[in-house]
């Protein structure tokens, strides 16, 4: 996934960087580009700005997709997806997000738009994605519905 790769990139880090290691040098990049930095530079600040908003993002995509995190939700995440149904779900950009019937939103990153239409046409979207999307793409946490 290409945002994917940017955000490793920005941030010098490869797949198997661990949690410590990234807030270690997420802290160390936002010291290096803090807007405050830049008092008299107004130009420099305005660039310092952006990438921070870049840095910050990159930071918590990573964290939300790193292997120590899916491990601490390793049990939320396995009732959701053996036990609630698919409420709904859509494709954007090869990120496909599922809201589930329990109210938890995951998003899976790279997911074919040919694997989508199977989906979208399958008798039970649920069971297509155990058997095709669950395991097969990385997943981050997108959110809880809100209590209606």
């Amino acid at each position: 996934m290409k945002k994917l790769g940017e955000y490793r990139k920005l941030l010098e880090v490869d797949k198997n960087v661990t949690l410590k290691e990234l807030k270690t040098i997420y802290r160390n990049t936002m010291k290096d580009t803090h807007p405050d930095k830049f008092i008299n530079d107004e130009a420099g600040k305005q660039e310092a700005e952006e990438k921070s908003k870049s840095v910050i993002e990159a930071y918590h995509f990573l964290v939300s997709i790193n292997p120590e995190t899916q491990e601490k939700y390793k049990e939320e995440y396995t009732e959701t997806i053996t036990k609630s149904n698919i409420k709904d779900f859509y494709l954007e950009k090869s990120v496909l997000k599922v809201q589930h019937l329990n109210g938890n939103m995951y998003e899976y990153l790279g997911v074919p738009k040919n694997t989508y239409i199977k989906m979208v046409n399958s008798d039970s979207p649920s069971r297509f994605a155990r058997r095709h999307i669950y395991g097969s793409f990385v997943y981050r946490k997108a959110g809880e519905a809100m209590a209606e």
